[in-house]
């Protein structure tokens, strides 16, 4: 049974989309001191760190983890080895309003997923929901100005960040079919280190890509070094233990709209920190991507 809605749980859910937002701005801070996919894999390096002492455990050859390494190693290369790096490189020419508000529409991408792929139900108010989220995607897309629809050049940014989303929904409806057992579910530290265990695998081979493909190299400094601490300890691991614990307390549905307000808060860092002032058509998509979800998520 679920709680209803306190001042405590709302804090919660309000503090991993702050830290996204945050994840958002500082990725493209450092954007010209760690090439993308090597940040992401530092990120995480790091988070994995933070994680062994609480759920050392898991990394037992007994600990069950083994015998689930198919299941964990797919995880892994969605959720830590692929969103992020992709974010990150998203960053790289799109800016951080832009990229939060692109994530906005995960909720669309696993209302398609689930229907072609887990057999789930799409209803008329969510189809309702699907164009209104649409409709808000493809005014950031076009800027603001929808003749560009006609001529459309999309900015990389906006296509690592399309294919980011995909990826998380895919890693979410995965999430949702579970095979662990009941003990895994329950500790948020043991399931998220068993996810990055394999997620470093991938996200090192990728990074290792990048310094081959390119003239990779990294700017060291006391920035850097803040930079990493931040997106692995806050983004990457207390932003997963609030979210558990907020989904616990409320489930899904309600906490899912917090998720939303992390392009609110992109915004007000943006212009706090980069300069980048939002523009109308920014205020106008998120009316219509948050609009889009409310419709969909309503029985």
């Amino acid at each position: 049974m679920h709680q209803r809605l306190t001042p405590g749980t709302t804090v919660l859910l309000t503090l991993p989309p702050v830290m996204w937002a945050g994840n958002a701005v500082v990725g493209r801070l450092v954007s010209g001191m760690v090439p993308p996919v090597t940040l992401n894999f530092l990120r995480w390096a790091l988070a994995f760190m933070f994680l062994l002492p609480l759920a050392g455990w898991v990394l037992h050859p007994a600990s069950g983890l083994w015998s689930h390494w198919r299941r964990f190693a797919l995880l892994g290369l969605l959720g830590v080895g692929c969103y992020n790096a992709l974010q990150y490189l998203a960053l790289k020419t799109s800016s951080p309003l832009n990229v939060t508000l692109m994530a906005s529409s995960i909720p669309v991408w696993m209302l398609g997923i689930g229907w072609l792929g887990f057999g789930q139900k799409v209803t008329g108010r969510q189809l309702i929901g699907i164009v209104l989220s649409i409709a808000g995607v493809a005014l950031i897309l076009c800027r603001g100005r929808w003749t560009i629809l006609m001529q459309l050049r999309l900015v990389p940014g906006d296509l690592y960040m399309l294919a980011a989303s995909f990826a998380w929904a895919l890693y979410s409806w995965l999430l949702a079919r579970s095979r662990e057992p009941a003990q895994w579910r329950d500790n948020w530290s043991a399931f998220l280190l068993a996810q990055v265990t394999f997620g470093l695998f991938w996200s090192s081979v990728f990074a290792a890509g990048e310094w081959v493909s390119i003239d990779a190299h990294i700017v060291w400094g006391w920035p850097l070094v803040a930079a990493l601490l931040y997106v692995s300890a806050g983004p990457a691991v207390l932003a997963y233990c609030c979210w558990g614990l907020g989904i616990k307390r409320v489930g899904p549905n309600i906490a899912g709209f917090f998720a939303n307000l992390a392009p609110l808060f992109a915004a007000v860092m943006s212009a706090a920190f980069l300069g980048e002032w939002p523009q109308l058509y920014h205020a106008i998509a998120f009316v219509l991507i948050v609009g889009g979800i409310i419709v969909a998520s309503r029985t």
